[in-house]
């Protein structure tokens, strides 16, 4: 019952999506109206630069930190991912957004932060080396989302219920990537 109430509680909470509030408050309009057509940090950044990117990325780590530190304190070790993956749901199908928001990248990193900090930090370097090598930031969030599944699963030492919150969490993010996927292997086709 607690895990329940806890992950909707995580869903509720990650369906707050900051970068669509805040292009409301300053006006700019809807961050889905332009590219990439979803409300995440990378998203932000091509509409409104690197600062107020910055502040989503920090706003959305922040809040993915305090959902985890919540499910540490109140559920079993194995049942952590499944708020990790309310987080997400909630993230990229907000019901205060029309259940349309971001991919859930920044939102998995802040959650890993808690849950594997070692785990993530190690995927943020992969995603600077990925990124400087393919200029591709979905390539390199890939890499990160590996790297921050594997560090998730680790830390729960690999048991079934863990890790199978951890892999639907992580499906769930390259679903949310599948245009982006789409997009590069049909650029790839005409090459």
């Amino acid at each position: 019952m607690r895990s329940s109430i806890l992950f909707i509680t995580a869903y509720i909470i990650g369906s707050v999506n900051f970068s669509i509030l805040l292009f409301k408050i300053l006006g700019k309009g809807d961050p889905r109206d332009s590219f990439s057509g979803n409300a995440g940090v990378v998203n932000v950044y091509r509409q409104a630069g690197y600062f107020l990117a910055t502040i989503i990325l920090v706003l959305d780590i922040a809040r993915s930190m305090g959902v985890a530190v919540m499910a540490q304190f109140l559920l079993p070790a194995e049942m952590v991912p499944w708020c990790g993956l309310g987080l997400i749901l909630g993230n990229s199908f907000p019901c205060f957004h029309h259940f349309m928001g971001g991919k859930g990248v920044a939102n998995y990193l802040g959650f890993t932060f808690v849950v594997s900090p070692v785990w993530a930090g190690i995927s943020m370097a992969a995603w600077i080396v990925a990124y400087m090598l393919f200029k591709l930031p979905f390539i390199a969030s890939f890499l990160m989302l590996f790297i921050l599944a594997l560090g998730t699963a680790i830390t729960g030492n690999f048991s079934f219920v863990h890790i199978t919150g951890v892999t639907i969490t992580l499906l769930l993010i390259v679903y949310n990537h599948r245009r982006n996927i789409n997009e590069f292997m049909e650029a790839r086709r005409k090459y």
